[in-house]
C-alpha cells in the first residue's frame, strides 16, 4: 500500500430505489472504515441526494454520478455545482465513460465540469479510459495522455491535489474483462507522469488514481497492491452492502 489515501467509490449507476438506498446506508454507515484510514464514497442517482446526505455517518460520503458545467440557466434536467453544494455534497463524477459514449461528453466538457466543481469546493472524480479498439491498436498512452491533457487544461497547480483521476479502461468495464493489475498500473503510471510534465514530479506524485473497470471483492487486492493505484471506481460490486464493504475492508489491509 503507497502513502496515499486509498479511496473506494461505489457507482451505483441508474440502481436502487429510495428504500433500497436507505437500507444500503443504514447498514453501511456503522460499518466503514475511519475516513482518516479509506475515502469511502457512494455515487447515487441525483434523486436520493438529500435523503442520504443527511444520513451520512461519520466515516461514509455520498457523491454525485453527475452535474452540469454551467452554474446555472435554462437547461432541463440538468443539476449545478450549486445546488449540489447546497446539500452538502463533496464529491462529482465528470467524464465517466458511459457519459462519454451516451451523452456525447467531451474532454473540453469534462475540462469544464472539473474547473466548475473545484471552484465549489466539490472534488471532481476524473475519468479517462481507452476502447478496446485503442487497445488493441497499442495507443492506449497516447489516448489516454490526450485526455488527462485537455481533461487539465486550465487547472492551476494549485488546484491539481483537489481532483482524483479514475483511469477505466472502457472494455473493461460491466463486461467482466479486467485489465491485469500489471496493465493498469502501467497506465497509471503513465498518467502520473503526464501530470509530471503538465505540473511537476511532486505534485503528480500526490494526486490519487483510481482503477476502475469489472472491480469486484475477489480481485481488488491485486490492484491495490500495485505501486500507482490509489483506490477503485466500482460499479456493480457496490451495490450491496456486504460486497461494498469487503471492498473498502481491503484497501484497510
Amino acid at each position: 500500500m503507497n502513502k496515499r489515501r486509498p479511496i473506494i467509490a461505489g457507482n451505483w449507476k441508474m440502481f436502487k430505489t429510495k428504500d433500497e438506498a436507505l437500507e444500503f446506508i443504514y447498514q453501511v454507515n456503522v460499518q466503514v472504515p475511519d475516513k482518516e484510514t479509506v475515502e469511502s464514497v457512494i455515487f447515487t442517482p441525483s434523486i436520493f441526494l438529500r435523503d442520504l446526505v443527511k444520513r451520512e455517518g461519520e466515516n461514509l460520503r455520498v457523491g454525485a454520478q453527475n452535474m452540469h458545467e454551467l452554474e446555472e440557466g435554462a437547461y432541463t434536467g440538468e443539476i449545478s455545482a450549486p445546488m449540489l453544494k447546497s446539500y452538502g455534497v463533496k464529491y462529482v463524477i465528470v467524464g465517466h465513460s458511459e457519459r462519454r459514449e451516451y451523452f456525447n461528453e467531451t474532454d473540453q466538457s469534462v475540462n469544464k465540469k472539473a474547473i466548475q466543481a473545484i471552484q465549489h469546493e466539490i472534488t471532481p472524480i476524473i475519468c479517462v479510459g481507452e476502447s478496446l479498439t485503442i487497445r488493441e491498436e497499442g495507443t492506449t498512452d497516447e489516448y489516454v495522455q490526450k485526455q488527462i491533457t485537455k481533461s487539465y487544461a486550465g487547472i492551476a497547480r494549485a488546484d491539481v491535489l483537489k481532483t482524483v483521476i479514475a483511469y477505466e479502461p472502457i472494455w473493461a468495464i460491466g463486461t467482466g474483462r479486467t485489465a491485469t493489475p500489471e496493465q493498469a498500473n502501467d497506465t497509471i503510471k503513465m498518467i502520473r507522469k503526464t501530470l509530471a510534465s503538465l505540473y511537476d514530479v511532486f505534485t503528480a506524485d500526490q494526486v490519487r488514481i483510481l482503477y476502475g473497470g469489472s472491480v469486484k471483492p475477489s480481485n481488488i487486492a491485486s490492484f491495490l497492491q500495485q505501486s500507482d493505484i490509489d483506490g477503485a471506481l466500482v460499479g456493480g460490486a457496490s451495490l450491496e452492502p456486504a460486497s461494498y464493504l469487503a471492498l473498502v475492508q481491503a484497501a484497510t489491509e
